[in-house]
């Protein structure tokens, strides 16, 4: 396929990022995004976005790629999309949205997300999709009369791009009625969640099965010609594991935004008796055991907008703050947290004395309360066997040095930045390229295209035994606040 061209989307919470990549190359031909928010003026707890908000952006991300890249259009021979995880999209029987769609880091159904975990004997974590299809049913009953169909984000993109309603194993098992070692729908799980939902999910497909092709209203929003194939895709963290070459065992990956996964390919499920490290499929066929803390750039960003201050400039005054901020310890728990289970805790600001309100304290003590609670989850994921001894850096943080020597420190393992820090829209991308190969007689595999683009931004960084030792002890301190605090163990 030289030549070829690969358009990947990544439907995220704060927007939409695209890349063209040329998949023989390893290399990015394009990237454009576009930015969006929240619903606002929601009740507390809740956080909803407008499917029509995602279409709108993947129509000017697409425009903006074939403006930048000319001469791409004719070139371009697979979609593949990532979503965000655990969304949940109502349509009706014409395929209409009925309601905005409650997200990942919608923390409204934690009532409905305990009793499911009452009823099932295990942890169904309030960011699942199965909270939410419970609280709509028993919340707005004359809507949820009118459902035919319970898609995820990206699954909702692909059916606006195919017009055909498919799911994957990777995605869906985010959702809560999910078997993630058959690799399948739980039907019995869904049934007791509601009777209807059942007949609501989408046909499951096989990994690097097409979701189908581009329909006339699909290539119209795309700009691109109609017939062109359209991966099934997958959630965001099961693409950015692509992206980043998690597609072998023994590699890691650190992911850095508004949320923060741990993650990395096992031939084999990996089970948590407590349900916190996420037994997810991943995207190509193996499994993805997955760290995910709700709180991790979202806390800078907080810092950011108090004090007014860039994060260049706040990264500088941080440096100069010594290791541990003269005890101040940040609980970082500003959207309620998954890992652990904390879907009601806030954030707590500790052991304050004059001068802990400096924006270089706060910026510091904001990093390192989040890279203490993902040392926290790391060291659950090696109790199940997960080998970490280094790990590659994606996401929004993945640039800033602060970040990176703070989390080498407090999680000890060494970290190397990629060259390409948008994993999820280029393991969409390269899906993409996957599926057209194998239904052309391929017998190249995701993890051979992957690794292509799997490359260093530099190198590793290696955590201080002085520094980790120190970390080690706070982190000890963190987990007994957040105890007495919180009720966390």
């Amino acid at each position: 396929m030289t030549g070829a061209l690969f358009l990947g989307l990544d439907v995220g919470t704060q927007g939409t990022k695209g890349v063209l990549v040329d998949a023989e190359r390893g290399e990015v031909a394009a990237r454009a995004s576009a930015s969006y928010g929240l619903i606002e003026g929601l009740p507390p707890g809740a956080a909803e976005q407008h499917p029509r908000t995602w279409i709108d952006a993947v129509a000017t991300v697409a425009a903006r790629l074939l403006v930048e890249r000319g001469g791409a259009r004719e070139r371009i021979e697979g979609v593949g999309v990532s979503g965000q995880q655990h969304g949940l999209v109502l349509l009706d029987r014409d395929g209409a949205v009925l309601r905005p769609a409650k997200l990942w880091c919608d923390t409204s159904t934690a009532g409905e997300a305990r009793e499911l975990s009452q009823r099932f004997g295990r942890l169904v974590p309030v960011g699942y999709t199965a909270s939410k299809v419970l609280w709509t049913a028993r919340r707005e009953p004359e809507l949820w009369a009118r459902a035919a169909s319970a898609l995820l984000p990206h699954e909702y993109v692909n059916f606006a791009l195919t017009g055909a309603r498919a799911a994957e194993a990777g995605d869906a098992s985010g959702t809560g009625w999910f078997d993630p070692i058959e690799r399948r729908h739980d039907l019995r799980a869904a049934a007791a969640i509601d009777a209807r939902l059942p007949g609501m999910l989408p046909a499951l497909l096989a990994p690097g099965e097409p979701a189908g092709a581009l329909s006339r209203a699909g290539a119209q929003l795309l700009g691109l010609r109609a017939g062109i194939p359209v991966a099934a895709g997958s959630g965001d963290n099961m693409a950015s594991a692509v992206g980043s070459g998690a597609t072998r065992e023994g590699v890691l990956t650190v992911s850095l935004g508004t949320s923060a996964t741990i993650f990395g390919f096992r031939a084999k499920p990996a089970i948590d008796p407590a349900g916190l490290i996420a037994p997810f499929c991943d995207a190509t066929g193996g499994w993805l055991p997955l760290l995910c803390a709700m709180n991790a750039t979202g806390v800078t960003e907080e810092v950011r907008r108090a004090t007014g201050l860039d994060h260049e400039a706040l990264t500088s005054a941080a440096e100069a703050v010594e290791p541990g901020c003269g005890g101040v310890l940040w609980l970082p728990y500003l959207a309620g947290e998954r890992v652990p289970d904390l879907p009601h805790a806030t954030g707590a600001l500790l052991g304050l004395r004059p001068g802990s309100l400096a924006p270089g304290v706060l910026y510091r003590t904001a990093i390192e309360g989040v890279a203490l609670n993902l040392a926290w989850g790391l060291e659950r994921m090696r109790a199940l066997g997960i080998t970490a001894e280094s790990a590659r850096v994606v996401g929004g943080a993945a640039r800033n040095r602060l970040w990176l020597r703070i989390l080498a420190d407090a999680l000890g393992i060494a970290l190397t930045p990629l060259e390409e820090v948008e994993s999820g829209a280029v393991g969409a991308a390269i899906l993409a390229a996957w599926t057209v190969e194998r239904t052309r007689g391929s017998g190249r595999t995701a993890d051979a295209i992957a690794q292509g683009f799997a490359r260093p931004a530099g190198e590793a960084v290696e955590p201080d035994a002085d520094r980790a030792s120190r970390y080690r002890e706070a982190g000890g301190r963190f987990r007994e606040r957040a105890g007495e605090l919180f009720g966390a163990s």
